[in-house]
């Protein structure tokens, strides 16, 4: 038991999380997407394409069409992290996974003992619900939506495995268009979420409660050129993030953010070529600094009949 406690001390430290009181701690905390962290990991009020599931499933009432993404994070040490996800318009789904791999254990000897491993998946249903969309329901002032994410988590620590559910709700708020002077502001959002309002991760002997956090943040555009946005955690955290658009298919992203420990520094990069989009991103840590990286499609973004003329041409 001890070597399966001394595994999960190093996960959580590749994880660079640090768990409250007796708070399960799983992939499911491990921060998801690369935009959002490539801006220092805020997310709440963003609209992102397929990412906008973990940002705030409110947000997906805001999507025009399909998005597929596959994202993979290099993390030092042991640790290796993957998600898959596929969003529509008012709905998505993903699969997270984190992984040790196989360790091989030893006792105070020297010896060799079994093999250890740490394995987590998680599946993820969201939807957004906006009540402009909704007949029975009068034309409001304000546009807002509602959302929610059911997640499924499996766990397998050395021997001991484990699975739970938990639900998030969220909240998403749209403003209209502004002028300051000369300045135009844009995409400008408010994002309120609440993550584990319920649910726990159940062994065989024992149940460990998810940890519920409440975030709130905003979002806007200025000049069309820079996106800033900032989430602050009830719990304590707060996350800062710009981003830089010099033209519709490059960005570059920067933030900050803190967590036990001090302060960490997030640096970003975004390429789209008609919907096919490259993302990449790198956190400082303790431990060093990890990468993430991603290739997702927004469908919406495709032109379609341009393969048609394309493949029309190769054609004899």
């Amino acid at each position: 038991m001890n070597r399966l406690y001394i595994l999960f001390v190093v996960i959580l430290l590749g994880l660079g999380l640090e768990a409250a009181g007796a708070s399960a701690v799983s992939v499911l905390d491990f921060a998801p997407g690369v935009r959002a962290i490539g801006m220092g990991g805020v997310m709440i009020a963003r609209i992102d394409g397929a990412e906008t599931l973990y940002n705030n499933p409110a947000g997906l009432t805001e999507l025009n069409g399909i998005g597929l993404g596959s994202s993979y994070s290099i993390q030092p040490g042991i640790l290796s992290y993957g998600a898959v996800d596929l969003t529509f318009p008012n709905w998505g789904l993903a699969f997270l996974s984190l992984s040790s791999g196989d360790i091989q254990g030893y006792d105070s000897s020297g010896s060799q003992t079994e093999v250890l491993s740490y394995q987590d998946t998680a599946l993820v249903f969201g939807f957004g619900i906006s009540p402009k969309t909704i007949p029975f329901i009068p034309h409001l002032p304000l546009d807002f939506s509602l959302g929610g994410r059911l997640k499924y988590l499996s766990v397998t620590n050395g021997a001991a495995k484990g699975s739970g559910f938990s639900l998030d709700l969220s909240y998403l708020m749209t403003f209209p268009d502004r002028r300051l002077g000369p300045v135009s502001l844009t995409d400008t959002t408010v994002g309120v979420g609440m993550t584990n309002l319920f649910g726990s991760l159940n062994y065989e002997n024992h149940s460990d409660p998810f940890g519920m956090t409440i975030v709130t943040g905003a979002a806007t555009k200025i000049a069309d050129l820079v996106t800033t946005a900032i989430d602050v955690d009830l719990a304590g955290a707060i996350h800062l993030g710009v981003e830089y658009t010099p033209v519709s298919t490059f960005a570059i992203r920067a933030g900050v953010f803190n967590r036990p420990g001090g302060m960490a520094v997030t640096l970003g990069l975004g390429v789209d070529v008609q919907g096919f989009i490259l993302d990449y991103a790198y956190v400082s840590g303790p431990l060093g600094g990890h990468h993430r990286v991603s290739l997702s499609i927004d469908f919406s973004g495709i032109d379609i009949s341009a393969f048609s003329r394309t493949f029309r041409r190769i054609l004899p």
